[in-house]
């Protein structure tokens, strides 16, 4: 069975933190304007449990989803754990392309994720201007952890 967890708020919210900080990738699930669902994985960066970061380019198939619709789900699983032991991190929220006016901010937890990765960082011109890229942001209305019993147990 997956590592035991405490289900108080705060054991649930370690938990998440543990998988989090030990994962590269999100599995990032949208749909399009008629409900045509999509997922796929990004490299990620979160602040807080609540916001995650990444990039990518505005015409992909899930970039162009959230521009359509803004709700979305998220999973960060850890999938070198044997069958039975499963560890995972469950959330929906919002997600949008970063506006100009928090793209410092944004790019500072990127960055944080890149360098604690090994990765270099990002520059703002990267990310902005004529660059192929742009920063996305999702904020969590709810996380969940899985249980010993993997049964989801609500972070917040």
């Amino acid at each position: 069975m997956s590592m035991a967890t405490d289900e108080t708020p705060s054991g649930a919210a370690a938990t998440a933190r543990r998988i989090l900080d030990a994962n590269a990738y999100l599995t990032l699930a949208t749909a399009d304007a008629s409900g045509r669902p999509w997922a796929t994985p990004v490299w990620f960066a979160v602040r807080d449990l609540r916001e995650f970061v990444w990039v990518s380019r505005p015409a992909r198939r899930h970039s162009a989803n959230i521009a359509a619709r803004a709700e979305i789900a998220l999973t960060v699983y850890d999938s070198t754990t044997p069958v039975g032991e499963a560890s995972a991190v469950y959330a929906e929220a919002l997600a949008e392309p970063v506006p100009d006016d928090g793209v410092e901010d944004a790019l500072d937890v990127y960055n944080a994720g890149c360098r604690a990765s090994g990765l270099r960082p990002w520059a703002e011109g990267s990310v902005t201007g004529a660059a192929p890229h742009r920063l996305y942001r999702a904020v969590a209305s709810h996380l969940w952890v899985l249980d010993e019993r993997e049964d989801r147990v609500e972070v917040f």
